[in-house]
């Protein structure tokens, strides 16, 4: 990412944009709160807790809001928001109104029932009891108010990207990738005891979970050579079949859980070439009928090779990745290959497992493979930014559930291995939250100011680029000449006062913008970042430029 800084051509830089429309706002301090934002909404988010209903009477008269009657039904409705605006979800960091959970906002006629519904972005979120709770608690606080009604619901499955996905994935929220980043022992001459790192077990265990969380799941297993799908789950038919209309693959399933390997084609393992092997994958994701999930996992076969490409690039845009490994310091020379490969094709890694790292007998503990082995776990962790470890034990019911065809979640779910995976879990659903709330909101056009916004990752920063810099800085091959690098496009050719039609996130790693020409451009966020640079645009906190 740090090539970017490289100097451009002088096609790519020549001649300067015109001056961005700024805000003449000065940029305020980091955390500062937008001026529209009520104060008790900005007290609430300042502290980021969920006051109980004493302590939203206070913020509502002191924000001159509360009172022991309304007039009208928009006043009431008016009056619902702000105190509900005192919820503030902890992943995104602001409160439910603002997020948009709060749907179909109704008030009686005689002013004394309220009822609404609560759209989260998963039926899995962690935290739903809770938010629906503190939202009948602050509603009811209210002094006109005599009945409140709550119903909880969740976002329709869309993917998060644009572009033309194949139609089995078009009602998919998130895919998750389950890697070891290992080759096989014939592939690299390793013994068999670090070939099999346990990546299929966290797969399957961890759609189980997720199902339980009450998420719309399935499993893809895209090891065509050995495919564990078969052997880890006992679904009553172990055939797909094909629909004679649609052409499309229909899956199996298993206690609620959609499933497709090639294992379940008849076919057994696959003896092929690698461009077959991805033309076989391919065609197993891209032509199920998957229908509506909220979580796909693909168990991703060994090692990072083209398979792995294919499946990041062309196939399916990830929503991220889980990297299952082994306390031993050879697996995590594979680990950190994976995450660099991951890391370079935009796919962010949530989490970490490091599978057998211990095992109890005797009242006692032991470590297999040394005490210490868990800080290789911890540096990769510290090294590439991964926000969670978790670690799972030798523990023989994991190991037979693999075999006996029921995952160890279902089995015990009330069990320590259980609880690691729901822990697991929880981590899966908020990070991917995240990433959607990121990828959603990164590349805006405020028609206002008729500028771009660009907000900085992992910060509340945010720069303006002007659309007419953006447009002439296309570097594809309507664009640019690939051969001789002459530009085809000429500055003159742009309009000074061209504005983006509609700008939608393409995955984890780029924008794609329809101009009024009826031309695409797919913008990634590094080039926007390096345009940033080479025009010089100040930087300014998001509450700033908003205010």
């Amino acid at each position: 990412m740090r090539n970017l800084r490289a100097a451009a051509p002088a096609s790519f830089l020549a001649p300067p944009a015109p001056p961005l429309l700024l805000p003449p706002s000065t940029p305020t301090p980091r955390g500062a709160f937008s001026a529209k934002a009520s104060p008790a909404a900005a007290a609430a988010q300042a502290h980021g807790w969920c006051p109980s209903p004493r302590r939203v009477g206070r913020l509502r008269r002191r924000a001159g809001a509360a009172s022991s009657s309304v007039a009208s039904v928009e006043d009431a409705k008016k009056d619902v928001l702000v105190a509900l605006s005192q919820i503030i979800d902890p992943d995104f960091g602001t409160d439910i109104v603002s997020c948009g959970f709060v749907k179909d906002l109704e008030i009686s006629e005689a002013l004394e029932e309220v009822s609404f519904r609560l759209e989260l972005t998963t039926p899995a979120c962690p935290i739903k009891d809770m938010f629906e709770e503190k939202a009948n608690e602050v509603v009811a606080a209210l002094p006109w108010v005599k009945k409140v009604n709550v119903t909880m619901s969740a976002q329709p499955a869309q993917p998060a990207y644009a572009g033309e996905l194949p139609e089995g994935l078009q009602k998919i929220s998130n895919i998750i990738a389950v890697s070891s980043c290992k080759a096989r022992p014939q592939d690299n001459n390793k013994s068999v005891l670090f070939s099999r790192v346990g990546k299929s077990t966290v797969a399957v265990n961890l759609a189980y979970t997720l199902a339980g969380m009450g998420a719309r799941v399935g499993i893809f297993d895209a090891d065509v050579f050995g495919p564990s799908l078969p052997t880890m789950v006992s679904p009553e038919n172990r055939l797909l079949v094909m629909n004679p209309e649609s052409r499309s693959i229909l899956p199996t399933e298993y206690l609620g859980v959609k499933m497709v390997s090639f294992g379940f084609a008849g076919q057994g393992r696959a003896i092929m070439r690698g461009p077959m092997v991805s033309g076989v994958i391919n065609q197993l994701l891209t032509t199920t009928d998957w229908g509506e999930l909220d979580y796909l996992v693909i168990d991703m076969p060994p090692g990072t090779g083209d398979i792995h490409l294919t499946l990041c690039q062309v196939v399916a845009p990830l929503t991220a990745a889980v990297i299952v490994t082994t306390p031993q310091k050879l697996a995590f020379i594979d680990v950190a290959k994976g995450v660099r490969m991951f890391s370079k094709l935009k796919v962010p890694c949530v989490a970490v497992v490091e599978n057998m790292c211990y095992f109890d007998a005797d009242g006692k503990r032991f470590y297999p493979f040394g005490q210490g082995s868990g800080a290789q776990a911890r540096k990769v962790v510290q090294q590439f930014g991964i926000p969670h470890l978790f670690d799972l034990p030798i523990r023989p019911t994991l190991s037979a559930s693999g075999d006996t065809g029921i995952p160890e979640v279902v089995a015990d779910p009330q069990g320590d291995v259980a609880k690691t995976f729901q822990n697991l879990g929880v981590c899966v659903v908020q990070q991917c939250a995240k990433i959607r709330q990121q990828v959603s909101t990164a590349v805006s056009y405020d028609r206002s100011i008729r500028a771009i916004r660009v907000k900085v990752p992992d910060s509340d920063e945010e720069f303006l680029l002007h659309p007419a810099t953006v447009r002439r800085n296309d570097r594809s091959a309507q664009s640019v000449d690939e051969w001789t690098g002459e530009q085809k496009v000429q500055y003159g050719d742009i309009p000074e006062d061209i504005e983006p039609e509609e700008i939608r996130p393409m995955g984890n790693y780029a924008v794609s913008i329809t101009w009024p020409d009826g031309f695409s451009q797919i913008a990634p966020y590094d080039q926007l970042e390096m345009l940033e640079r080479l025009v010089d645009v100040p930087r300014a906190t998001t509450a700033a430029v908003s205010s």
